[in-house]
């Protein structure tokens, strides 16, 4: 049986400031992605408000996205 090795997660809010960017720009990245790709939600006591949240492969996978977007995005001249 496999079992889940992750024992951590970065939140987005973490992430963005790792990376300097807007959170929002990280939900926009990573639209569509699954926990497969590094991507969870982490819920409290209200479950209508979760955080999104990222293994260490999840914040590989948006720095990548994030590689991408830049590289595809108009220049700013």
């Amino acid at each position: 049986m496999q079992r889940n090795k992750v024992h951590h997660v970065y939140t987005v809010g973490s992430v963005a400031k790792r990376l300097g960017i807007d959170e929002d720009l990280i939900h926009e990245l990573t639209v569509g992605l699954e926990p497969e790709d590094g991507v969870i939600w982490v819920y409290g006591l209200d479950e209508d408000d979760g955080t999104l949240a990222f293994t260490d492969d999840g914040v590989e996978e948006v720095r990548l996205l994030l590689e991408e977007y830049r590289r595809l995005a108009p220049s700013k001249s």
